[in-house]
């Protein structure tokens, strides 16, 4: 337990001892060698991270639980900004804290439902969790993205009106960002493999490859940013079509960024300066930090256990052997509970200007942010590896995800794509066999016609290891 706690706060230690040192030299004054940046953060240290989490994505799983990850991660944050922003509406007035203005209420909404899924998959186990382990990784990065996604639209929209026609607009610029956001980051990564192949001075070179995928990467990034859509999920979607057609990327990048960003969290706690500027008591200060908790706790149950019923009755197919058991759930819930880096630059980003704010209110935001990811983290971290192994026993693996690859599909799966070389009455009768696949088994029959079509067409292209036939 020591070890994994160890290695959970090692960040976070690292930048509260920092801080501590720093504040010890100057006497009590600061504990800050270099202000945070939200534009730093957003141009130079999300990129790698997200770059990273999509290359490293095990897609066969992430497609498969691909409706249910959907529904955690882009429905999920709607149901939980909705919540959190009600209710901080209406608590925070009646705990003494008051000045903050309606988008603010809705950007507070947004920044405390984004969620750091890393603690809880330091203690799941891929191999005995597949399905979990799925689920909770795939709805940690699209929550990620659909929260920058959201925070950005709420930005556009007039708050001074608000009723069901700001509601359809806030939903409708959601969907625009979201889909020319995907689109674009799934042209990049198809021109960047398609260039690493056909291109002499993409090949035959480890460091031009990954010089040419860290670029193509980055520049898809900026692309999004400059068409204001949304970088994260270019990039996003970029790293998971270069890992497929391409090879392979070193995670340092990612690496230093995160470490860069809790250092900065650890330093930030002992601000000095942020505790006095915020001019709130600690009774109100402390009621409006457990205020937040209660909301995020609240917010996640309010959509993890009906969308995983929901997910269920989508699901009564063959293709999960095993439903979302209450368990599951719980650990679900739980894996959402920690905040972590988006949390804060979102936070920076609404309530300061380059880092630094004179504002009383939004110092308490500020302050209020950092309690939030520090607690979340530290405590809730602490508590879930014996949460999981209470809930979830070593010895009891979780073979969902084992039986649906080891289903040996019907006789009629390894019917081939249409051909215009078969007779048209040949066409008809495999069109309606697969029609029939597609309405018993709808994931793996997709699956099992896209990776056929991806073997036969894009591979041959783009580059990639051919997949292995399917067991018959």
């Amino acid at each position: 337990m020591f070890e994994f706690v160890r290695n959970l706060a090692h960040e976070h230690e690292q930048g509260g001892i920092a801080g501590t040192v720093i504040l010890f030299l100057n006497k009590g004054k600061s504990s800050h060698i270099l202000r945070f940046s939200e534009e730093l953060f957003f141009i130079y240290l999300l990129p790698p991270i997200i770059f990273n989490a999509g290359f490293q994505v095990k897609k066969k799983q992430f497609f498969q639980n691909f409706i249910t990850i959907m529904l955690f991660g882009v429905v999920g944050v709607f149901i939980s900004t909705s919540i959190i922003t009600a209710g901080s509406w209406w608590l925070f007035p009646k705990l003494g804290f008051f000045g903050l203005t309606a988008r603010e209420y809705l950007a507070v909404g947004t920044i405390f439902s984004s969620t750091d899924t890393v603690c809880t998959l330091q203690v799941l186990h891929q191999d005995e969790n597949p399905l979990l382990y799925s689920l909770v990784f795939g709805e940690g990065v699209v929550n990620d993205a659909t929260s920058v996604v959201l925070f950005n639209a709420i930005q556009k929209i007039d708050v001074s009106r608000i009723n069901s026609r700001t509601s359809l607009q806030l939903i409708g610029d959601f969907i625009y960002l979201f889909s020319t956001s995907t689109a674009l980051g799934v042209t990049f990564g198809l021109v960047t493999a398609y260039s690493l192949k056909t291109l002499y001075f993409g090949r035959h070179s480890t460091v031009r490859e990954l010089a040419i995928m860290v670029l193509m990467a980055y520049l898809s990034y900026m692309l999004a940013e400059l068409l204001d859509l949304s970088g994260i999920l270019t990039v996003f979607f970029c790293g998971i079509l270069m890992s497929h057609y391409a090879w392979h990327i070193f995670a340092m990048m990612s690496f230093v960024a995160e470490t860069f960003i809790f250092l900065y969290v650890g330093m930030d706690a002992l601000d000095m300066e942020k505790w006095k500027m915020t001019r709130l008591s600690v009774g109100t200060l402390m009621a409006s930090f457990g205020t937040l908790v209660f909301l995020i706790l609240v917010g996640r149950a309010a959509f993890v256990f009906p969308l995983s019923a929901f997910s269920n009755y989508l699901n009564k197919h063959p293709d999960r052997s095993k439903p979302l058991t209450f368990r599951h759930q719980v650990v679900i819930w739980w894996a959402g509970l920690m905040r972590g880096a988006v949390s804060i630059a979102l936070a920076f980003k609404q309530f300061t200007f380059s880092g630094v704010t004179w504002d009383p209110v939004n110092a308490a935001m500020i302050t209020n942010t950092i309690i939030v990811v520090l607690f979340t983290t530290l405590v809730f971290g602490f508590l879930t590896k014996p949460l999981i192994l209470c809930l979830l026993p070593q010895h009891v693996t979780d073979t969902s995800d084992e039986a649906q690859g080891s289903k040996s599909p019907k006789e009629d799966m390894t019917l081939p794509l249409l051909s215009f070389e078969a007779s048209a009455s040949t066409n008809i009768l495999r069109a309606k066999d697969s029609l029939s696949m597609l309405i018993e088994r709808p994931v793996y029959t997709v699956h099992f016609y896209w990776r056929k079509f991806d073997d036969r067409y894009m591979r041959p292209i783009f580059g990639g290891p051919i997949s292995s036939p399917p067991e018959c």
